[in-house]
């Protein structure tokens, strides 16, 4: 239904400029629904269906990020649909293992992260799943802060606008 937006911030010759710094990637597959951009309508967040997406980390995709993991270095998201994959598929003893399938994961505070500790998103819409991951990824608070700032500053928000990196 949507491109993973986040993504569309990485040209070629930037990610040629972190390649070269050492950044290492791993992709993931996903297929975006019309279930994110939902606006939720309860007020007991626990409450609310995500409507299932389908994802895609292949077993050469997790040893990047374990490797990672293990070295304690940065491991960022790029993008909600990303973080939601990833958080889907956490082995037993907190690392990202292969899996394929769909899942309707919904990351609301509070919530403990287990594999990201940075995340690149864009200024999502109010109500949405999508901002409610955000928030609790960063902070409530602080996430606030950086959305009336974004307001005041006129950033462009929704699928195509600016983006954020939270760390």
């Amino acid at each position: 239904m949507a491109a993973p937006t986040a993504g569309l911030h990485f040209s070629k010759e930037l990610m040629k400029r972190l390649e070269i710094k050492g950044v290492s990637y791993a992709e993931v597959t996903l297929h975006v629904g019309l279930g994110t951009f939902r606006t939720i309508d309860v007020e007991d967040l626990s409450k609310h269906k995500m409507d299932a997406e389908y994802f895609k980390i292949t077993a050469s995709a997790v040893d990047v990020v374990n490797q990672a993991k293990e070295k304690n270095a940065r491991i960022c998201s790029i993008g909600t649909t990303s973080m939601r994959s990833i958080e889907s598929a956490i082995s037993a003893d907190g690392m990202l293992k292969p899996a394929e399938g769909w899942t309707n994961k919904f990351i609301y505070p509070p919530y403990d992260f287990q594999i990201a500790n940075a995340m690149v998103t864009n200024f999502h819409l109010p109500k949405s799943s999508l901002v409610i991951m955000v928030a609790a990824f960063g902070g409530y608070d602080l996430i606030m802060e950086a959305y009336h700032e974004a307001m005041k500053e006129k950033y462009r928000f929704y699928s195509y606008g600016d983006s954020m990196l939270i760390i």
